[in-house]
């Protein structure tokens, strides 16, 4: 079982130190994605969401659990997934680039899936959703 990966873009309008604002405060996230709950299950090591921070989201019957991994003030955000689906070496990475007066946001995961023969599946699934969260981060942050 190979390694799957997705990435997706968008544009925004907004600096790239918004976008990052928001990525890096999940309460927001509700607001401005289809997430519907964040709870801050524990602060990381600096206090709040920084390096380490364990974040829970839920969208619908899906509860996830999430560590934050690297925070590159303005540039990159990246989390682990710990728990909510069956994949193993989930890894998030949100790379943010100035261009155009805005921010060019890349999106991309890395993830195995725990049960053979259904990689391909949620590969497809993941392609949509982040699609879909890294045009609501753009959507988002230019409304701010």
């Amino acid at each position: 079982m190979g390694a799957k990966r997705v990435d997706a873009r968008a544009h925004t309008t907004a600096s790239p130190a918004a976008v990052h604002a928001l990525l890096c405060d999940g309460s927001t996230w509700p607001s401005w994605s289809r997430i519907e709950t964040f709870d801050l299950e524990r602060a990381g090591a600096d206090g709040g969401e920084t390096v380490g921070a364990v974040r829970n989201f839920r969208t619908g019957r899906y509860f996830m659990r999430e560590q934050v991994v690297e925070i590159v003030p303005d540039r990159r955000f990246s989390y682990t997934l710990l728990s909510g689906l069956a994949l193993r070496g989930y890894r998030a990475d949100v790379d943010l680039t100035p261009a155009d007066g805005g921010t060019d946001i890349h999106w991309s995961s890395s993830f195995r899936a725990k049960v053979p023969g259904t990689g391909w599946l949620y590969r497809r699934a993941l392609q949509r959703m982040t699609e879909g969260f890294a045009q609501d981060l753009a959507t988002g942050s230019a409304a701010r």
